[in-house]
């Protein structure tokens, strides 16, 4: 399977990865107590005690810095589901996984850092990179999913490969989006389960 993506940001100026990460670490800190659409490069170069000028030389942009944060927390989330669908053998089981593991984690992220979330949710609304790239590397898992479970004789093979998996990428996707997860909660126990299941019998050979 492919391995999870590395964050890209647009960054400019030195490569001294301690400054970068330095500021990373203060705008993380700075939009969980204040919000990302509060807060200004102004007030991160005030809260590290650098000039605005120098943060400028690192990063392009607000956004710029939004987006690392966004693609290293997408990176986590990808990872994550990654390893649970890696925890099982059967094309079905994996299947099941999925579906469970992008639910809890979007909802992981929604519950236990609402200001990381909505980066999450401008990144979303705004079609940042970092949520394009995590969108793909999904679908992508996904149909090695389902190509696997074609070679296995567990899934049906009539529909093309690509029309199916964007299909039931549908089906994840309120638990994916964080546009769409808050309309989701009520849901979100049984869905997984429930979904996966469905989506099983309409692969059925």
């Amino acid at each position: 399977m492919n391995n999870p993506s590395t964050p890209t940001t647009a960054a400019r100026g030195p490569a001294d990865h301690d400054v970068r990460n330095q500021i990373l670490t203060a705008a993380g800190e700075h939009f969980s107590h204040y919000g990302y659409a509060k807060t200004t490069v102004s007030d991160l170069a005030k809260s590290i005690g650098f000039s605005k000028a120098y943060i400028y030389k690192f990063f392009e942009s607000k956004q710029a810095i939004g987006e690392a944060i966004c693609s290293a927390c997408l990176q986590q989330l990808e990872s994550q589901v990654r390893a649970a669908v890696a925890e099982v053998e059967l094309p079905p089981e994996k299947l099941r996984r999925m579906f469970k593991a992008c639910t809890e984690a979007s909802l992981g992220l929604f519950f236990q850092d609402r200001k990381l979330y909505e980066i999450a949710a401008s990144a979303a609304t705004e079609r940042w990179k970092s949520v394009v790239t995590y969108e793909e590397n999904i679908r992508k898992l996904l149909q090695e999913v389902l190509q696997a479970g074609r070679q296995s004789g567990d899934f049906e093979r009539k529909t093309p490969l690509d029309e199916a998996t964007m299909s039931i990428y549908l089906v994840m996707r309120p638990y994916l989006s964080p546009l769409l997860l808050q309309y989701s909660f009520d849901y979100a126990d049984d869905a997984p389960a429930q979904l996966s299941s469905l989506v099983l019998r309409s692969l059925s050979p």
